[in-house]
């Protein structure tokens, strides 16, 4: 297992009989602190697709009677054999920031479906982000059953190779459909997002793991990172967690004030090399 660790004077943390991870509750009230002072819209560092890419909106799920659309973006000269990447907004929505990323993925070779957790809501300050987060934490088998589905519906667009992806809410809701549905993924990536160290959820994890993570984060905090990496280790898992020193919860966010350019250009970086090596 390869684990990089890139900060100063950190302490290691075993994983102990005790959780050092976030209740839910308490994930929501750290994010609602964290990005108190931020928006939705990304500003003017958010980057172009490198690469021609061809979008439309899909209906991917149906959920409770209602259709559930999706930002979907492929490579223009697509031949039906790219891997797919089903990528999990923020805790905002599927708002424009989250489809310029999967344009931005597209444009690497990979089918990117931008998934809709909230169904057709996106919030625009921090307290209708919070309202709808809660919201749906509140109904975790909704949210399980729409990613079941957009899995579905990658199959039936003859997808083989798979990977998903998230950031804040997104991060922790990457690592969920890992534990829920290892079967159908092939590569997981993790951005910030709250993590868990139950051994028992964990051994389920059957794909590479990528974890980028914020040394200055305090929604999530390092201790809790570190319960879960080594969490992995203990268990063998094919993982390599990333913490970022000097920088904060959303640090990859253009839209955010705490947004880092060097940071975010890196983990991004790393992110589409760990693809290509896994999908």
């Amino acid at each position: 297992m390869k684990i990089m660790l890139i900060a100063a004077l950190m302490l290691s943390v075993a994983c102990s009989s005790t959780s050092k991870t976030q209740t839910e509750d308490e994930y929501v009230d750290a994010m609602a602190k964290e990005h108190s002072e931020d928006t939705a819209d990304a500003n003017e560092s958010q980057k172009q697709p490198l690469n021609e890419v061809t979008t439309k909106e899909v209906v991917y799920a149906t959920i409770n009677g209602v259709e559930v659309k999706g930002h979907m973006a492929m490579p223009a000269n697509a031949t039906g054999d790219e891997p797919a990447v089903i990528m999990i907004h923020e805790w905002w929505g599927l708002n424009d920031n989250i489809k310029n990323m999967a344009d931005q993925l597209a444009a690497e070779g990979y089918v990117t479906l931008a998934v809709d957790l909230y169904t057709g809501e996106s919030a625009t300050t921090p307290e209708d982000a919070t309202k709808l987060m809660q919201a749906s934490m509140q109904n975790k088998e909704l949210l399980e059953d729409n990613l079941k589905q957009a899995f579905a519906f990658l199959e039936g667009q003859g997808k083989t190779k798979v990977g998903i992806m998230g950031w804040c809410f997104g991060g922790m809701w990457s690592l969920n459909a890992s534990i829920m549905s290892p079967d159908k993924i092939d590569a997981t990536v993790i951005y910030y997002g709250r993590v868990i160290d139950d051994p028992v959820a964990l051994e389920k994890l059957n794909m590479p793991v990528l974890g980028i993570f914020a040394a200055e984060d305090k929604g999530i905090p390092v201790e809790g990172v570190k319960s879960f990496e080594s969490a992995l280790v203990d268990l063998g898992k094919n993982a390599e967690i990333i913490i970022y020193p000097g920088v904060d919860h959303a640090f990859a966010n253009p839209s955010g004030n705490n947004y880092s350019k060097a940071e975010a250009e890196d983990a991004w970086a790393k992110t589409l090399a760990f693809f290509r090596d896994n999908l």
